[in-house]
């Protein structure tokens, strides 16, 4: 029984991961600000680690984690706002406005 090494290797008419990065980010680029953001706040908190004081580590890497997925909620929430705003309040605006 021979066992098929390239099966992961993807078909010639498939993207590659940075074109389907491209791709995502072109049609939702709320998405890498928010990853940017996260990485931006985790990276601070990490920076200012030493000078955190009496706070204990838990407590400081807790509150890492909850400003880093504020960024990301707060960009997935500026999607979707922006979003509704597109599909629903624009086009009711255009549809009247023809009338």
């Amino acid at each position: 029984m021979s066992a098929n090494r390239r099966w992961w290797v993807p078909a010639d008419d498939k993207d590659s991961v940075s074109e389907k990065l491209l791709r995502k980010t072109r049609e939702s680029p709320l998405v890498p600000i928010g990853l940017g953001g996260c990485l931006v706040v985790a990276a601070y908190r990490i920076y200012r680690l030493r000078s955190r004081g009496s706070t204990k580590m838990s407590i400081h890497l807790i509150h890492t984690r909850v400003a880093a997925q504020a960024c990301a909620v707060g960009a997935i929430m500026l999607g979707a706002v922006y979003t509704m705003y597109s599909d629903y309040i624009k086009r009711i605006a255009q549809d009247t406005g023809e009338k």
